[in-house]
Protein backbone atom coordinates (compact mmCIF):
# COMPACT_ATOMS: atom_id res chain seq x y z
CA UNK A 1 0.00 0.00 0.00
CA UNK A 2 0.98 3.74 -0.58
CA UNK A 3 2.16 5.85 1.93
CA UNK A 4 0.75 8.97 1.86
CA UNK A 5 3.58 10.63 0.91
CA UNK A 6 3.70 8.90 -2.53
CA UNK A 7 -0.04 9.14 -2.90
CA UNK A 8 0.05 12.91 -2.92
CA UNK A 9 2.83 13.14 -5.30
CA UNK A 10 1.03 11.20 -7.38
CA UNK A 11 -2.39 12.02 -7.32
CA UNK A 12 -1.91 15.73 -5.91
CA UNK A 13 -4.01 17.08 -2.82
CA UNK A 14 -6.23 14.54 -1.38
CA UNK A 15 -9.50 15.76 0.63
CA UNK A 16 -11.79 14.49 3.10
CA UNK A 17 -14.40 15.96 4.73
CA UNK A 18 -16.40 14.80 7.92
CA UNK A 19 -18.52 16.12 10.89
CA UNK A 20 -16.79 15.75 13.93
CA UNK A 21 -16.43 12.79 16.59
CA UNK A 22 -16.32 12.53 20.22
CA UNK A 23 -12.90 10.08 20.23
CA UNK A 24 -14.05 7.94 17.15
CA UNK A 25 -12.84 4.82 15.61
CA UNK A 26 -9.99 4.03 14.24
CA UNK A 27 -11.36 4.15 10.47
CA UNK A 28 -11.80 7.53 11.09
CA UNK A 29 -8.03 8.51 11.52
CA UNK A 30 -7.46 5.94 8.61
CA UNK A 31 -9.44 8.46 7.01
CA UNK A 32 -7.71 10.87 7.97
CA UNK A 33 -4.33 9.57 7.71
CA UNK A 34 -5.34 8.71 3.60
CA UNK A 35 -5.45 12.37 2.81
CA UNK A 36 -3.60 15.83 3.11
CA UNK A 37 -6.20 18.03 4.10
CA UNK A 38 -9.07 16.82 6.59
CA UNK A 39 -11.97 19.65 6.56
CA UNK A 40 -14.60 19.49 9.80
CA UNK A 41 -17.91 20.61 9.34
CA UNK A 42 -18.48 23.10 11.61
CA UNK A 43 -21.60 24.67 10.48
CA UNK A 44 -23.64 21.41 10.19
CA UNK A 45 -27.04 20.46 11.89
CA UNK A 46 -25.96 18.81 14.97
CA UNK A 47 -27.32 14.65 15.31
CA UNK A 48 -29.07 14.00 18.46
CA UNK A 49 -29.03 10.08 17.68
CA UNK A 50 -25.68 9.83 16.05
CA UNK A 51 -21.81 10.04 17.22
CA UNK A 52 -21.08 13.15 17.32
CA UNK A 53 -20.97 13.46 20.70
CA UNK A 54 -20.64 9.87 22.14
CA UNK A 55 -18.79 6.41 21.21
CA UNK A 56 -18.74 3.42 22.87
CA UNK A 57 -15.73 1.36 24.77
CA UNK A 58 -15.17 -1.92 26.45
CA UNK A 59 -16.33 -2.57 29.71
CA UNK A 60 -16.31 -6.33 31.24
CA UNK A 61 -16.16 -7.80 28.02
CA UNK A 62 -19.02 -5.61 26.31
CA UNK A 63 -19.68 -2.37 24.50
CA UNK A 64 -21.17 0.14 26.40
CA UNK A 65 -21.92 3.83 25.39
CA UNK A 66 -20.09 6.99 27.06
CA UNK A 67 -20.96 10.72 26.17
CA UNK A 68 -20.79 14.56 26.86
CA UNK A 69 -24.05 15.82 28.07
CA UNK A 70 -24.81 19.01 26.05
CA UNK A 71 -26.78 21.87 27.36
CA UNK A 72 -30.36 21.78 26.26
CA UNK A 73 -30.87 23.81 23.16
CA UNK A 74 -32.95 23.29 19.80
CA UNK A 75 -32.41 20.30 17.54
CA UNK A 76 -31.89 22.66 14.29
CA UNK A 77 -28.89 24.29 15.85
CA UNK A 78 -25.47 23.43 14.43
CA UNK A 79 -22.56 21.57 16.00
CA UNK A 80 -20.58 24.84 16.66
CA UNK A 81 -23.71 26.25 18.36
CA UNK A 82 -24.05 23.41 20.83
CA UNK A 83 -22.44 23.74 24.30
CA UNK A 84 -21.01 21.07 27.01
CA UNK A 85 -23.07 20.80 30.13
CA UNK A 86 -22.26 23.40 33.00
CA UNK A 87 -22.61 20.07 35.10
CA UNK A 88 -20.52 17.82 32.89
CA UNK A 89 -18.88 15.73 35.58
CA UNK A 90 -15.10 15.19 34.21
CA UNK A 91 -14.00 12.87 37.07
CA UNK A 92 -16.41 10.50 36.57
CA UNK A 93 -16.08 9.89 32.57
CA UNK A 94 -12.41 9.94 33.48
CA UNK A 95 -13.19 7.02 36.17
CA UNK A 96 -14.94 4.98 34.20
CA UNK A 97 -12.83 4.79 31.28
CA UNK A 98 -10.19 4.20 33.56
CA UNK A 99 -12.52 1.92 35.39
CA UNK A 100 -13.16 -0.31 31.95
CA UNK A 101 -8.93 0.10 31.13
CA UNK A 102 -6.64 0.13 33.93
CA UNK A 103 -5.54 -3.50 33.28
CA UNK A 104 -5.06 -3.08 29.34
CA UNK A 105 -1.38 -3.71 28.26
CA UNK A 106 -1.11 0.47 27.93
CA UNK A 107 -3.09 2.08 29.92
CA UNK A 108 -0.07 3.89 31.20
CA UNK A 109 0.58 5.23 27.42
CA UNK A 110 -2.96 5.90 26.86
CA UNK A 111 -4.72 7.58 30.24
CA UNK A 112 -2.27 11.15 29.70
CA UNK A 113 -4.16 11.72 26.71
CA UNK A 114 -7.47 10.66 27.57
CA UNK A 115 -7.00 12.84 30.67
CA UNK A 116 -5.56 15.81 28.33
CA UNK A 117 -8.79 15.29 26.15
CA UNK A 118 -11.75 14.81 28.53
CA UNK A 119 -10.40 17.80 31.04
CA UNK A 120 -10.73 20.34 27.94
CA UNK A 121 -12.29 23.64 29.53
CA UNK A 122 -14.11 24.45 26.51
CA UNK A 123 -17.56 24.72 26.37
CA UNK A 124 -18.57 24.86 22.64
CA UNK A 125 -19.04 21.51 21.07
CA UNK A 126 -17.14 21.76 18.05
CA UNK A 127 -14.18 23.04 20.05
CA UNK A 128 -13.86 20.36 22.10
CA UNK A 129 -14.09 17.97 19.73
CA UNK A 130 -11.64 19.44 17.50
CA UNK A 131 -9.16 19.73 20.08
CA UNK A 132 -10.03 15.88 20.82
CA UNK A 133 -9.48 15.00 17.18
CA UNK A 134 -6.13 17.25 16.55
CA UNK A 135 -5.20 15.79 20.24
CA UNK A 136 -5.35 12.09 19.38
CA UNK A 137 -4.13 12.98 15.49
CA UNK A 138 -0.72 14.52 17.74
CA UNK A 139 -0.10 10.87 19.48
CA UNK A 140 -0.91 8.62 16.81
CA UNK A 141 1.54 10.61 14.47
CA UNK A 142 -0.92 11.88 11.92
CA UNK A 143 0.44 15.13 10.22
CA UNK A 144 -2.96 15.77 7.97
CA UNK A 145 -3.91 19.43 8.01
CA UNK A 146 -6.85 20.04 9.70
CA UNK A 147 -9.22 22.68 8.65
CA UNK A 148 -12.86 23.92 9.12
CA UNK A 149 -15.72 23.70 7.10
CA UNK A 150 -16.86 27.89 8.15
CA UNK A 151 -13.70 29.20 7.62
CA UNK A 152 -13.49 28.15 3.91
CA UNK A 153 -14.46 31.22 1.15
CA UNK A 154 -17.26 28.97 -0.04
CA UNK A 155 -21.17 29.61 -0.58
CA UNK A 156 -22.11 27.67 2.41
CA UNK A 157 -26.56 27.74 1.71
CA UNK A 158 -25.12 24.58 -0.75
CA UNK A 159 -26.01 21.25 0.59
CA UNK A 160 -24.85 17.61 0.11
CA UNK A 161 -22.68 16.80 -2.59
CA UNK A 162 -22.69 20.51 -4.09
CA UNK A 163 -21.29 21.94 -0.67
CA UNK A 164 -18.31 18.98 -0.67
CA UNK A 165 -17.41 19.71 -4.69
CA UNK A 166 -17.34 23.53 -3.35
CA UNK A 167 -15.00 22.67 -0.20
CA UNK A 168 -12.83 20.30 -2.39
CA UNK A 169 -12.63 23.33 -4.90
CA UNK A 170 -11.54 25.67 -1.90
CA UNK A 171 -8.76 23.73 -1.05
CA UNK A 172 -7.36 22.85 -4.62
CA UNK A 173 -8.54 19.12 -4.10
CA UNK A 174 -8.46 16.49 -7.22
CA UNK A 175 -9.10 13.48 -5.47
CA UNK A 176 -11.68 13.49 -2.71
CA UNK A 177 -12.10 10.43 -0.03
CA UNK A 178 -15.14 9.64 1.51
CA UNK A 179 -16.10 7.01 4.05
CA UNK A 180 -17.26 3.88 2.83
CA UNK A 181 -21.03 4.25 3.52
CA UNK A 182 -21.32 7.64 1.60
CA UNK A 183 -21.03 5.30 -1.83
CA UNK A 184 -24.73 6.03 -2.57
CA UNK A 185 -24.39 9.40 -1.74
CA UNK A 186 -21.83 10.77 -4.46
CA UNK A 187 -21.82 10.63 -8.23
CA UNK A 188 -18.41 10.06 -9.84
CA UNK A 189 -19.23 11.36 -12.67
CA UNK A 190 -19.80 15.04 -11.00
CA UNK A 191 -16.54 14.75 -9.05
CA UNK A 192 -15.11 14.12 -12.54
CA UNK A 193 -16.84 16.89 -14.08
CA UNK A 194 -14.96 18.86 -11.74
CA UNK A 195 -11.69 17.52 -12.31
CA UNK A 196 -12.02 15.48 -8.94
CA UNK A 197 -10.86 11.75 -8.47
CA UNK A 198 -13.63 10.22 -5.61
CA UNK A 199 -12.31 7.33 -3.71
CA UNK A 200 -14.04 5.51 -0.80
CA UNK A 201 -12.20 4.17 2.34
CA UNK A 202 -13.19 0.81 2.84
CA UNK A 203 -11.13 -0.06 6.84
CA UNK A 204 -9.88 -4.16 6.88
CA UNK A 205 -11.02 -5.36 10.23
CA UNK A 206 -7.85 -6.20 12.47
CA UNK A 207 -8.62 -8.08 15.37
CA UNK A 208 -6.50 -7.78 18.79
CA UNK A 209 -6.58 -9.09 22.16
CA UNK A 210 -8.67 -7.41 24.70
CA UNK A 211 -8.12 -9.10 27.91
CA UNK A 212 -9.08 -12.39 26.74
CA UNK A 213 -12.67 -11.69 25.64
CA UNK A 214 -14.53 -12.34 22.36
CA UNK A 215 -13.66 -9.38 20.06
CA UNK A 216 -15.76 -6.29 20.07
CA UNK A 217 -14.92 -4.43 16.74
CA UNK A 218 -15.12 -1.19 15.42
CA UNK A 219 -15.03 0.35 19.19
CA UNK A 220 -13.63 3.95 20.13
CA UNK A 221 -9.68 4.83 19.52
CA UNK A 222 -10.10 4.64 22.84
CA UNK A 223 -9.73 0.49 22.67
CA UNK A 224 -7.36 0.45 20.06
CA UNK A 225 -5.00 2.55 21.92
CA UNK A 226 -5.31 0.60 25.06
CA UNK A 227 -4.63 -2.44 23.87
CA UNK A 228 -1.87 -2.07 21.15
CA UNK A 229 1.79 -0.61 20.84
CA UNK A 230 2.36 2.59 19.25
CA UNK A 231 4.04 0.28 16.21
CA UNK A 232 1.50 -1.90 15.96
CA UNK A 233 -1.05 1.00 15.56
CA UNK A 234 0.74 2.95 13.08
CA UNK A 235 0.34 -0.01 10.71
CA UNK A 236 -3.49 -0.07 11.72
CA UNK A 237 -3.72 3.42 9.91
CA UNK A 238 -2.81 2.06 6.76
CA UNK A 239 -5.21 -1.11 6.94
CA UNK A 240 -7.68 -0.64 4.34
CA UNK A 241 -8.81 0.00 0.89
CA UNK A 242 -9.33 2.77 -1.29
CA UNK A 243 -12.26 1.83 -3.76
Amino acid sequence: MLEKSQISEKNGIRAAIMQPYFLPYIGYFQLINSVDVFILYDNIKYTKKGWINRNRMLYNGKDVIFSLPLKGASDYLDVRDREIAVDFNRDRLLNQISGAYKRAPHFEQTFPLIEQVVRNEERNLFQFLHYSIARTCGHLGITTNLMVSSDLNIDHTLKNQDKVLALCASVKANTYVNAIGGMELYSRDAFSKRGINLKFIRSNPSEYAQCGNEFVPWLSIIDVLMFNPVTRIARLLHEYELL
